[in-house]
């Protein structure tokens, strides 16, 4: 059995392939698999790998199911003890999976390792070293847009990874699960790594794990289509994972970030998706309190333990007005 699986989703993305293949090709850690989903792409992506990469595992799916399920689909074929999960727009360094896998193999309650991601065209800008959650009900990109200067450099706690490119223990996803299918697209890793910090496991950065990202965490403007998910899934991460006191004590907070949120989409012209998006939360409250029972009778840490996980309501403030300035 390989020591890890590398799951890879591609939606009509045949153009990055070569340069996320290739540098899996060359890493100095051997013992991986690598299993690619094609996501119903309609560009060839599937019959490429067929021919050009035939030691990939090909994962052939009709439509498209989403980044959440796509995984999914991808764990049901891996073999590993650890699932690495990378975006096919990247291009990792050749020490990429050999450090990611460092912190995880010598410490055995550490159940999630965030890479560090940089933006392809411009290798000095980072696009995510982890994931942060915020009082806000907020989750956000460690780092996002700042300059590389080597402030994330020593290995950290993080809250979570991002699923760009992540390491996920499997004993950790046997017990909380992987992703979940309802998100689509967004705040899927969020909702996992609040599934897995709940259940009492730890999350680190190993930011010698590098690897270049073609899209940028802070370019362009959100389209409907995003905006819709991302305002959607945030309320989904809240209602089936934050302990309820937490919640009620946090509403206000959050709810004003909510109207803010909304108010921002209706300036854009979004309004429609901003509306869908939260009828939609109600829609799915059954399903989503069901699972959170779920969720929570499987929560080892307090209350208090997991207010201490969240960032503090001046870095919350500061992060969601500078996000605000760059969409």
């Amino acid at each position: 059995m390989p020591l890890a699986s590398v799951i890879i989703l591609t939606w009509n993305g045949r153009r990055f392939l070569d340069d996320c293949l290739g540098s899996l090709a060359g890493q100095t850690c051997r013992d991986f698999e690598t299993i690619l989903v094609d996501n119903g792409s309609s560009d060839g992506s599937a019959a490429y790998v067929r021919e050009m990469y035939p030691w990939v595992r090909l994962v052939g799916l009709p439509e498209n199911v989403g980044f959440a399920e796509g995984n999914n689909r991808g764990l049901e074929l891996a073999r590993g003890a650890y699932i690495v999960t990378l975006n096919n727009d990247t291009k990792a360094d050749s020490r990429f999976l050999e450090e990611l896998l460092q912190p995880a193999l010598h410490n055995p309650d550490i159940g999630m390792v965030a890479a560090k991601m940089l933006n392809f065209f411009d290798p000095g800008r980072i696009d995510s070293v982890g994931a942060k959650a915020a009082v806000n009900g907020m989750g956000y990109n460690i780092g996002a847009g700042e300059r590389d200067r080597g402030q994330f450099d020593a290995p950290a706690g993080v809250f979570g990874p991002c699923a760009g490119a992540a390491l996920y223990r499997r004993t950790m996803l046997d017990e909380v699960g992987f992703f979940d299918p309802d998100f689509f697209a967004y705040y899927e890793d969020l909702d996992l790594a609040w599934r897995g910090r709940l259940a009492g496991w730890r999350s680190v950065s190993a930011p010698r794990a590098v690897v270049l990202h073609v899209h940028s965490a802070t370019s362009g403007k959100m389209s409907p289509f995003t905006l819709y998910q991302v305002q959607r899934n945030k309320w989904f991460t809240l209602v089936k994972n934050w302990p309820l006191a937490l919640l009620l004590y946090r509403l206000p907070l959050i709810l004003l970030f909510d109207l803010a949120a909304f108010l921002l989409a209706f300036l854009r012209g979004r309004t429609g998706a901003a509306m869908r998006a939260r009828l939609d939360v109600l829609r799915n409250l059954p399903r989503l309190l069901a699972r959170r029972r779920i969720v929570q009778a499987n929560r080892r840490l307090t209350t208090t333990e997991v207010a201490r996980l969240l960032v503090p309501a001046d870095k919350a403030l500061s992060t969601f007005a500078r996000k605000t300035e760059e969409r």
